[in-house]
């Protein structure tokens, strides 16, 4: 697989997202469903925590490309959707170091809904994975 991103976007000197991430010739893709904060026995963690409501997304989401090979670094696409846009700016470097350390470069949305699936939820991460 040859991976191209394209139109990197930084925060000062941090790599936020890419424009476009081109893929050619991959042998696997895996669409990931939206992930949430839900703790071991499925209730929504960290209630009223959106930097703790990050961070066990970004886990669960790993769990789950990890269950079929795939990596976080995988992600050529993410949508974060939030019921508050600006809690979430203000603790994207909750979403920066977690990408940073996995090396995910993906392309990205972020957008502000009216509610999600729970009413504790701040956030859900979905994702498009390829190799």
């Amino acid at each position: 697989m040859d991976r191209e991103d394209i139109d990197p976007r930084h925060f000062g000197d941090r790599l936020a997202y890419n424009r476009a991430v081109l893929i050619e010739q991959p042998q696997r893709w895996l669409a990931v469903a939206g992930h949430e904060a839900r703790d071991d026995s499925g209730g929504i963690a960290a209630v009223g925590d959106i930097r703790g409501q990050i961070q066990v997304t970004f886990q669960r989401l790993g769990d789950t490309l990890h269950k079929v090979g795939f990596a976080l670094s995988d992600l050529v696409q993410i949508r974060i959707f939030t019921v508050d846009i600006g809690a979430v700016t203000a603790n994207y470097d909750a979403v920066l170091d977690v990408l940073a350390e996995a090396d995910c470069r993906p392309a990205s949305l972020l957008a502000e809904v009216r509610a999600l699936s729970d009413p504790r939820m701040l956030i859900e991460i979905e994702g498009l994975a390829a190799q």
